[in-house]
């Protein structure tokens, strides 16, 4: 055999063993923190404040890795973590008068009772509501908190609504839940489609987000609600905790031509890091199949009251502890980036954990254990460049687009208003 044949033979062999072994290698936990560290940490979906308000959990102290809680104040620090976005969530329930106010109250205990707390931490926190707060809480050596709204159910028809939420704090609204709502279809409503997708009412939540500078937030809506925002927003979206259909089939995660036309958007995917929507569930599992009697017991998840809901939750505890559910790696969850960049590039996929939602990782289990997500992307090859896009870059790119659309939104409504009245002067 010749030596150029021989070389010809065994090369693909050599780059087959390189690659494995750079795959297997363990990255410095230096250079590691060194490129976490360089980028802006941004996680875009927790649901913290359902834990606040239970009062009997501080997040101002550091709670143990593996217990119920993912995120408190110690831990965002440990992790790296410049900004997190609290979502105030609300179960969609019958919509009747009671249920509707039912919801706005809660939703504002929450904010206010999560406010209270950072007021109470101030050290270490602070309240962010533009992108440009960021850079300046980090600077003091703080997480930057900002506040979203998971399920529309709140705003109850009323659009004066959005603008008061907006005044509050709140820069995101994920536009319905597990359930149809006034807004939209959702992804996982047994009953099927009841709005067609995005209601009419809908369209006008959409429109006067975008007035406002609020992001539209499409996690949890149906295929059809999702294709009718795009066609009625003028800003880019977000989906603030999904992750790819491709990989796992569930209804809550977005298939390919979505994730392409959210490109088309300029909108950004935020991998959610609950184990059901990054591989396919056992569905023989003892804890699916308790959590499926728990599921029915409870009518979907949808409470009488507050008492039902505590009961449900301790009942939630009781199984998991019981039964622990399967922990997908940090590696399932980074297939799930590696897809998106694979389909439409680097600079529309990011992180929004699901944490203290359901959100966990085996090797991952909180929100300090952040770095294994670096560390996981460099052993894959990502560039510290990439590394800083997933991690915060491709949100911020899309928030400011939204934030500036609003400016020049309220430029051209100012503008139209001097128009009228100076038409309105000269006729008379």
């Amino acid at each position: 055999m010749s030596l150029r044949v021989f070389i010809a033979f065994i090369l693909p062999f050599i780059f087959l063993w390189l690659s494995v072994n750079a795959l297997n290698a363990q990255i410095p936990a230096r250079q590691v923190l060194k490129v976490h560290q360089r980028a802006i940490v941004i996680d875009t979906h927790t649901d913290t404040p359902l834990e606040i308000i239970k009062g009997d959990y501080d997040p101002g102290i550091k709670h143990p890795s593996g217990s119920n809680q993912k995120v408190d104040f110690p831990r965002l620090l440990e992790g790296g973590v410049d900004a997190v976005f609290f979502a105030l969530f609300t179960r969609q329930n019958e919509r009747t008068r009671e249920n509707y106010e039912h919801a706005y109250e809660m939703a504002n205990r929450m904010l206010q009772t999560t406010l209270k707390t950072i007021q109470g931490n101030s050290r270490t926190v602070d309240v962010a509501l533009s992108t440009e707060d960021i850079p300046k809480i980090t600077a003091d050596k703080k997480t930057a908190i900002f506040f979203g709204m998971e399920n529309g159910f709140p705003l109850a028809k009323d659009l004066s609504r959005i603008q008061e939420f907006y005044n509050k704090g709140v820069r995101y609204i994920t536009l319905c839940h597990s359930l149809n709502n006034d807004i939209c279809d959702s992804s996982t409503d047994p009953e099927g489609s009841e709005n067609n997708g995005l209601s009419d009412y809908g369209k006008e939540v959409v429109a006067e987000m975008n007035r406002l500078g609020m992001m539209v937030d499409v996690s949890h809506i149906s295929d059809k609600a999702f294709y009718d925002v795009l066609a009625v927003t003028k800003a880019p979206v977000i989906a603030s905790h999904s992750s790819v259909r491709a990989l796992c089939g569930h209804p809550r995660n977005m298939s390919d031509d979505m994730i392409q036309a959210l490109a088309r958007n300029g909108g950004v995917i935020q991998i959610c890091m609950l184990g059901a929507y990054l591989v396919p569930e056992d569905t023989t599992s003892i804890n699916y199949l308790k959590m499926n009697e728990l599921k029915n017991k409870y009518h979907n998840w949808q409470y009488r009251d507050e008492a039902e809901h505590k009961r449900a939750s301790a009942e939630w505890d009781s199984v998991n502890k019981l039964y622990p559910p399967f922990l997908p790696k940090v590696a399932d969850a980074v297939d799930h980036i590696d897809h998106v960049v694979k389909l439409v590039g680097v600079d529309y996929v990011g992180i929004g954990s699901d944490f203290d939602g359901g959100g966990e990782l085996s090797d991952c289990r909180d929100i300090a254990d952040f770095p294994a997500i670096t560390a996981e992307l460099l052993k894959r090859g990502y560039s510290r460049e990439n590394i800083s896009k997933i991690w915060g870059g491709n949100f911020l790119r899309v928030f400011g687009q939204v934030e500036k659309l609003s400016q020049t939104c309220s430029t051209s409504a100012l503008n139209n208003d001097l128009n009228t009245q100076s038409n309105a002067k000269s006729s008379h």
